[in-house]
């Protein structure tokens, strides 16, 4: 008799463990601890602990797979005149990780701080190969040598999706060719004086601008001069100037060949690189450009 229970009690204990198992940590814990309640053995305590415990650690496993195979795969690039990038490019990360969006940075910080410069990525001609979006936000206005310019905006037209930044409208301006221009959506070479502007959406309807609040009014900014809208830019919200009335661009998107572009000239200061409203619209234009927002 002792060595039929014994052979019973083993069959069961087999069991249990190999459901544990299979459940994938999905064993209702009610159901478990009841189980628990039955168990004569300390040995089998030990096994079925031993058993959940692993299917736990599988099912974990499983969902960090899961998310890793989702996380976007972003290229920041950083550097130049004027700003303090390194607090941007925290900001950015944390901003997205802060509203549940997965992603994975890589990011290169070269050029030094000067208006001139040429990075060593962008000598590669398959410098965004393996990325989901390129986010711009250096600040080389005055490089202007058009090979270089065309090894960047030649990836993109090819399908890498970007996001573009401040003084990435300035970047290259000095240039005579019109490519990166074409890319950005829009042309400007210059700003006006810093304040909180005011910020009028024009497409209440577009993802981006979800839940964009009325009447809101920009951290302290500079307002960019937009010289020309290009012909398959969407203007998603506008700011007016203080000096002649006149209404720019400030959020908008384009369609550059194959490659989606979401664009804002706000990302000044590190006040705008904090204000809430500012890094949520952002998050939601790097989602759009990735094509994970309609």
């Amino acid at each position: 008799m002792v060595t039929k229970r014994i052979a019973i009690r083993n069959l069961f204990i087999s069991n249990f463990v190999l459901a544990a198992i299979h459940a994938g940590g999905s064993l209702p814990a009610l159901d478990f601890l009841m189980t628990l309640t039955r168990l004569k053995s300390n040995y089998f305590v030990a096994l079925a602990l031993l058993a959940i415990a692993y299917s736990f650690t599988c099912a974990q496993a499983t969902a960090d797979d899961s998310q890793e195979s989702t996380a976007l795969r972003i290229l920041l690039i950083t550097s130049g005149c004027c700003h303090d990038y390194d607090f941007q490019a925290k900001a950015m990360q944390l901003a997205l990780k802060e509203r549940g969006v997965s992603a994975k940075w890589d990011v290169v910080d070269e050029g030094g701080k000067g208006t001139s410069a040429q990075i060593d990525l962008y000598n590669n001609s398959d410098w965004a190969k393996g990325y989901d979006l390129v986010i711009h936000n250096e600040c080389f206005a005055n490089t202007t040598d058009s090979d270089y310019i065309r090894r960047i905006t030649d990836a993109h037209r090819e399908g890498v999706n970007a996001v573009v930044i401040h003084c990435a409208m300035h970047t290259y301006r000095s240039a005579e060719i019109d490519d990166w221009r074409q890319f950005l959506g829009v042309t400007s070479r210059r700003h006006e004086h810093k304040s909180h502007y005011p910020i009028d959406v024009v497409e209440q309807k577009h993802p981006i601008m979800k839940g964009f609040p009325s009447g809101y009014r920009s951290a302290l900014d500079e307002l960019y001069i937009i010289e020309k809208v290009w012909p398959n830019t969407v203007v998603l919200a506008t700011s007016t100037s203080e000096k002649t009335g006149k209404k720019h661009p400030v959020i908008w998107t384009n369609q550059f060949d194959k490659c989606r572009v979401f664009g804002t000239t706000y990302g000044h200061s590190n006040e705008t690189f904090s204000d809430k409203v500012f890094l949520q619209t952002l998050t939601n234009g790097v989602m759009w450009a990735a094509g994970r927002l309609e």
